[in-house]
């Protein structure tokens, strides 16, 4: 249940972050950050709502996939894409974070791929190449 939590916050704080910064027009910076304070304040006064796991691990992933909704309208411009970014960031989080522990930069880190993966997977299904190798093998089997 812990985990599935912490995969809704990546989901949701991309989310947020995209609609405050790209909707809202208020900056990647400015929507990054209030949103980042406001659950960091949450916690830091009400530390025994969640389990211990929880109140530590939710706002990490929070200001992380607050990363991914820093990304302009202009590169994700789906909100099914910038949620899915959030997915992988909490997958990526959950399972390599370790691997970061004493490097800084660990949670953009983790943002940028999420984002490059996404990005690349749109890239991909649009592709021309793509279509144009699908069609062929679907032509093929036909015959």
């Amino acid at each position: 249940m812990e985990i599935l939590i912490l995969f809704i916050t990546g989901i949701i704080s991309a989310l947020l972050t995209y609609i405050v910064n790209n909707k809202h027009r208020q900056g990647a910076v400015r929507a990054s950050a209030g949103l980042s304070l406001l659950v960091g304040l949450f916690f830091y006064f009400f530390p025994e709502i969640f389990s211990p796991y929880l109140t530590k691990n939710i706002p990490i992933v929070f200001i992380g996939a607050t990363f991914i909704g820093m990304v302009s309208s202009k590169i994700l411009s789906s909100y099914l894409l910038v949620g899915f970014s959030g997915f992988i960031f909490s997958i990526i989080y959950l399972n390599a974070s370790p691997f970061f522990k004493g490097y800084g930069g660990a949670l953009g880190t983790t943002a940028s791929i999420s984002v490059l993966v996404s990005l690349s997977l749109a890239v991909v299904s649009r592709s021309e190449k793509i279509k144009k190798i699908r069609n062929y093998r679907n032509s093929r089997k036909r015959k």
